[in-house]
């Protein structure tokens, strides 16, 4: 589970950084909202825990932009914040906050709260949940992750693999893929399968293997 800490106070970011990381956690801690947003365009964690008064933006701001971001959206957030009111905390849950823990803290309440919203925010039992290798896809999520960390796919790239591992071992003709994926009016090159199934094995990384080629006709999962 990848768990960042956008934080300034350098002291408290690596307070919460080791304390999530001892718990067997994959932390990684943030001093302003510019570097977090760079991160957040290569990575998606599985939950942030989010200063308030941040040098370069106001963290009720940047709750408010993951949860208009559809690819963000779902990223439970637990604020961490000096500011205690009554008032604070209300406007931070109506924003679509998970929890709310105000400054001065208990680091092992910290820890209880993280695990509670993470056992919140996990897949339901009776949620689908598709297999192969190490790459899952949670369909009622769009939510695609490898050896569990999440994967941003584009919706094309997300709907090749989705067709493709829900049909395992399926041989699936280039204009299969287009036709099933792009809708059988589109014209376009079988070039453009290639170039998208290139680019999803390198999304998935060391999970991309389960894409085989089929020379001469396709691909498929295995």
């Amino acid at each position: 589970m990848r768990i960042w800490c956008v934080e300034d106070d350098i002291n408290i970011n690596n307070l919460v950084v080791y304390t999530m990381e001892s718990a067997g956690y994959d932390a990684q801690g943030f001093v302003n909202y510019t570097d977090f947003a760079q991160a957040l365009k290569i990575h998606k964690p599985d939950l942030v825990i989010l200063d308030v008064m941040l040098p370069d933006m106001d963290g009720m701001d940047i709750l408010e932009s993951i949860r208009q971001d559809s690819i963000t959206r779902g990223i439970p957030v637990i604020m961490l914040t000096a500011k205690n009111s009554e008032s604070d905390k209300v406007r931070a849950l109506d924003m679509g906050a998970d929890d709310y823990v105000s400054k001065p803290f208990g680091v092992m309440e910290l820890l209880s709260r993280v695990r509670a919203v993470l056992r919140r925010s996990a897949p339901k039992n009776d949620e689908e949940i598709i297999v192969c290798g190490n790459v899952s896809v949670i369909p009622s999520r769009h939510r695609v992750t490898v050896d569990g960390s999440p994967v941003e796919l584009t919706l094309k790239e997300y709907n090749l693999l989705h067709l493709m591992i829900t049909n395992q071992d399926k041989v699936f003709t280039r204009k299969e893929l287009m036709d099933k994926v792009w809708g059988d009016s589109y014209v376009g090159e079988s070039r453009t399968i290639d170039m998208h199934i290139k680019t999803l094995r390198q999304k998935l990384e060391n999970g991309g293997d389960i894409i085989k080629t089929v020379r001469g006709v396709g691909y498929k999962v295995e």
